[in-house]
């Protein structure tokens, strides 16, 4: 199946992991379309990268920066997996088209090496 228009849309996305237990935690992220899937990027010791990496079911609603999600937004089931450093580096560039900050922020580790932090990409797939 391919994005759902109104994720497509979208300018964040309150992306759900599970823990272990089958405990929910919503995290709001920035995201970007890339072919049938959507891309998003964050820190490799994050939370939701060690959730992912035992369950790789999520699901995900359109929401505001601060992940507050409309209650008439729809739920969308889907799967995640964590990206190698190529496909990263090709996620990264789909959100530097999408966002100035992630420009910006890209442009001061160029200019300030020292100021790098590593990151990962999550591609998002939905079922058929």
């Amino acid at each position: 199946m391919s994005i759902p228009p109104d994720v497509a849309a979208a300018r964040h996305i309150s992306l759900t992991t599970y823990r272990k237990n089958g405990a929910p935690v919503a995290t709001p992220v920035w995201l970007a379309p890339d072919g049938e899937r959507l891309v998003v990027w964050t820190d490799p010791a994050s939370g939701k990268v060690k959730r992912l990496r035992h369950t790789a079911h999520v699901t995900l609603s359109v929401s505001d920066s601060r992940g507050r999600v409309p209650h008439d937004a729809p739920r969308h089931q889907a799967t995640a997996q964590l990206l190698g450093v190529t496909e990263s580096r090709a996620a990264r560039r789909a959100l530097a088209r999408r966002y100035l900050l992630v420009r910006l922020t890209d442009l001061a580790t160029r200019l300030l090496p020292r100021t790098a932090r590593p990151g990962i990409a999550l591609a998002i797939t939905f079922p058929s």
